[in-house]
């Protein structure tokens, strides 16, 4: 039994004649021809990973049924059967292991196919089990793949650039060679110039044609044909320059047609692209910057029209991407086939990529998917974390959840809920009352003063540990007519405290133990119990005096004299 498709423009052979319970073999791979036919788009690598799961339910099926096995058919489908299946693939998996979820969910929709075209052929209890997919839900517990450092993903996109410019610089050199060359079958094969006349009008050379002609007397034919023709490690030098500067998604950049740009105005194009997932494609399309120099995107896409275009002149094909090898030229990404990994490895080694440190600490290794994560990353940076203003080419929901809920901006979050909490403190908490020596108002809190406040704050009359308290026993922390309650830091929230130069040397003896503390708490513990004091004191207090004015009181609380004015319960607890 042999399955027959035409998928990503070739025609695809998958044999299920080794394949348990043949009849129900058969089903599964007329729905598979079925739902290729449905989606003339579907790529390949779908169908692939498809086949890997039903190969996995026939034999389950096969070990279940072990006596009607042979003539086992998609009508004896029973629900007890998914469940099963998937209980088998979780003791294989692991519990929590999203796998079991993935695969029984490819039974399931293949499935329901049949279910849609002849329902007569299944028993009602099954109709029902084909409604859901997998009964236990196995969300992923890993967060998005982060972005890398800036400083790493700058190295990369400069490294990338140099390499393109260099690759420019070689093949216009080349072309002049060619342009002052001869025909070489009139004027001899012994010129590098008149080989690479041939070359330029003929194609690339082989070794076979090459050897019996010159031997090694002009170098290796790779040598020479990469003098006007890209290679594959160039056209994976020339995508990673891509991806850092347009944030394309490396499967589709790796697809674009020579013809992928359009409507340019005002220093912009848009790129056209085909966006694939779950079997279906999209045709999307994007406004990059335009210009004469590398760092613009369209730029960058036009000089690789450029590189390219005599290779597409001789072998016909639409896509931007060909290079040569041995046997001639060729597409560099053929549909089904994988990234050439090596080269990309072989890149990133030469230029000491992997000498630099990732965000874990490890060393960096290259993945073109992080690169676009980067470039997301920088874009939501530049945003101000603002996801409508970010989330270009994706709904909301998905530009939150894998491009701006990443590692990388847990700094930023942190920090914007941090600041969101003081701005709401401030709303409802006025700034310190801050006197000079003179009683003139350093603050900018709207509280007002009477004279006699005023006095008794430059005069010690209704001092506490740390200001000057306009009411000890009207506290808005405590009942009127009582002492205030709380502890000798509440004064940095009280609306009765008022801070001159002689409170000055407790403050910043207060604050040196709010820092001595951040060695005794994680940092969130340590903002919970002392994250507004310190704010208070830093922001409301010390920045409203003098720098003269600090540096005394500095030299006042570390002469000890402020240590003699705090609470003894204070230094029990220092």
């Amino acid at each position: 039994m042999v399955l027959r498709l035409h998928l990503d423009g070739a025609d695809r052979v998958i044999d299920l004649s080794e394949l348990p319970c043949p009849q129900l073999a058969r089903r599964f791979a007329d729905l598979v021809h079925v739902n290729a036919a449905d989606k003339p788009n579907m790529a390949w690598h779908t169908v692939t990973q498809a086949m890997m799961s039903i190969r996995k339910f026939l034999r389950f099926v096969d070990a279940a049924e072990p006596d009607n096995a042979a003539t086992f058919d998609i009508g004896d489908l029973e629900p007890d059967h998914l469940d099963g299946f998937e209980q088998a693939l979780i003791r294989t998996y692991g519990a929590g292991h999203r796998n079991p979820s993935v695969v029984v969910a490819t039974i399931v929709r293949l499935l329901r196919l049949e279910f849609d075209r002849r329902p007569e052929s299944f028993d009602p209890e099954f109709g029902e089990r084909l409604r859901f997919a997998a009964r236990e839900h196995h969300p992923r517990s890993k967060r998005p793949l982060d972005a890398y450092p800036p400083p790493v993903f700058e190295a990369i996109k400069n490294a990338a650039l140099a390499d393109v410019r260099a690759i420019q610089r070689r093949i216009q050199a080349g072309e002049a060679l060619a342009a002052a060359g001869q025909d070489p079958e009139i004027a001899g094969w012994d010129r590098v110039e008149n080989a690479l006349w041939h070359i330029d009008r003929h194609g690339p050379l082989t070794m076979a044609f090459l050897r019996p002609l010159i031997g090694k007397r002009l170098g290796n034919g790779r040598t020479l044909n990469a003098q006007l023709y890209l290679t594959r490690a160039d056209v994976c030098v020339l995508l990673v320059a891509l991806i850092c500067l347009t944030g394309m998604e490396p499967e589709c950049a790796k697809r674009l047609r020579s013809d992928c740009l359009s409507s340019p105005a005002r220093g912009f194009v848009t790129i056209n692209y085909l966006k694939r997932r779950a079997g279906s494609a999209r045709a999307k399309s994007v406004r990059i910057s335009d210009g004469g120099t590398l760092h613009h995107p369209g730029a960058l896409v036009r000089l690789a029209q450029r590189l390219t275009a005599r290779a597409r002149a001789h072998s016909g094909s639409t896509d931007l991407w060909v290079d040569h090898g041995d046997l001639g030229l060729r597409e560099t990404f053929p549909p089904g086939w994988q990234s050439p990994w090596q080269h990309l490895h072989d890149w990133q080694v030469r230029h000491g990529i992997t000498d630099l440190t990732d965000s874990d600490g490890k060393p960096v290794r290259l993945d073109l998917r992080r690169l676009r994560k980067s470039y997301k990353s920088q874009q939501y940076l530049k945003a101000a974390g603002v996801l409508s203003d970010f989330a270009s080419g994706h709904t909301t929901e998905v530009a939150a959840r894998h491009y701006a809920d990443i590692p990388a901006h847990d700094e930023l979050h942190d920090q914007a809920v941090e600041d969101g909490l003081v701005d709401a403190l401030g709303v409802t908490l006025p700034p310190p009352v801050v006197l000079d020596d003179d009683g003139a108002r350093l603050d900018d809190s709207q509280e007002t003063l009477t004279a006699q406040e005023v006095d008794a704050a430059l005069t010690r009359q209704r001092d506490v540990f740390l200001a000057s308290c306009r009411d000890f026993n009207d506290s808005p922390f405590g009942v009127r007519g009582k002492p205030c309650p709380v502890s000798l830091w509440g004064c940095f929230e009280c609306t009765n405290a008022v801070f001159t130069t002689r409170h000055l040397p407790q403050v910043l003896t207060f604050l040196d133990f709010l820092e001595r503390q951040r060695e005794e708490y994680s940092g969130p513990e340590w903002t919970i119990r002392f994250g507004l004091a310190w704010n208070r004191i830093v922001h409301g207090i010390r920045a409203k005096f003098r720098d003269e004015q600090v540096a005394t009181a500095q030299a006042v609380a570390e002469a000890g004299g402020a240590r003699l004015l705090l609470p003894p319960e204070f230094w029990s607890r220092a």
